[in-house]
Order: C-alpha cells, then structure tokens, then sequence
C-alpha cells in the first residue's frame, strides 16, 4: 500500500499542480538539491525547488518506475526525457507523524541529464523570481552580456522599462 504523503505526492506531480506542497510540507522541510551545496531548509525555499522542478520534469515522458517504502519514509525511482537526454533519478522521501514531508533529497545521473536539469532549473527558478516580483519583461537584443558561455545572445528583462540584469543562456549575471 502507498503511504498517504506518497500518494498525495503522486497526485501533485500528475496533476502538476504545486499548490498542495503547502499542506504537504512541514514548516521546517530540508530539501537536498543535486547540485546544490547545502540544505535548504524551510518550507518556502522547497517549495520554490519543487515547483520549478515539476515545471521542467513534467512532460508526457516522466514516470515513477520503481518505489520502496519504509514506516516513515520513501524513495522513488523516476525517468523522463528531455530535450533527447534520458533523466534517472530518485526521490528520497521521510515524513513526520502529520504525513508532511519533512525531508526531500534528489539525485540524478548521468552528468549530461545532471547538467541539463541544473540548466532548466536555474531557468525555472529565474522565472519564478520574476513572477513572484510581478515584473515585466523586456528584451533588449542590443545590451551586451557579460557571462559565458553565449554573450552573442543575451536578453536583458527590465523592471518598468530599466535595466535589471543580462541572461546569457548561462545563469543570470546582475548588472551594476
């Protein structure tokens, strides 16, 4: 039988609707980013990790292929294919005695599906940002960028019509 925040869990990701972490969190849940050097703790921070990785996992190739359950905790295998790159990963999952997640750690692999999700995320995450912010966008085609690896093509986003910051096909670089 599938414990209760595992398939609540499973309802979140097929639905792909990131609105019910809110009940399903625990106020201070540790998430554990595969590329990300140390634990983000809290509720607000996992959800907006695991908001925006439903957003770039989710498509009609993402499943669960295998699962193993403990009394308090879980961990569920998963693939999906993006953009040709087969992703294999796992959710470790553990949960307190309310059935909200208490813990959330991912790992992935190979280095290529890695890098790719670190990609994706990193654009999810920005987007999130600007929402959140309520900001417009704008594209300046003829601003310079200063990161790697793509300055030939860069999009600066502006705040009412000023310059905010430069993305490079690379992670977002501040302007000053």
């Amino acid at each position: 039988m599938v414990p209760n925040p595992i398939a609540r869990y499973h309802e979140l990701v097929a639905s792909q609707d990131a609105r019910s972490l809110d009940l399903l969190l625990a106020e201070d849940v540790v998430f554990h980013s595969p590329v990300v050097h140390t634990p983000q703790v809290g509720k607000g921070i996992t959800t907006k990790y695991l908001t925006a990785a439903i957003a770039v996992l989710s498509n009609s190739s993402f499943r669960f292929t295998r699962e193993w359950y403990a009394e308090r905790a879980a961990v569920l295998e998963f693939q999906v294919d993006i953009d040709g790159i087969l992703v294999n990963g796992v959710d470790m999952i553990a949960w307190n005695d309310n059935d909200q997640i208490v813990e959330f750690k991912v790992m992935i692999r190979p280095l290529k599906a890695v890098q790719l999700v670190h990609q994706k995320m990193a654009e999810a995450l920005a987007r999130q940002r600007m929402v959140t912010a309520n900001l417009r966008f704008t594209e300046h085609p003829t601003s310079t960028c200063r990161s790697r690896p793509n300055p030939s093509n860069p999009i600066m986003y502006s705040i009412d019509g000023s310059s905010a910051f430069v993305a490079c096909q690379a992670p977002i670089s501040q302007m000053g």
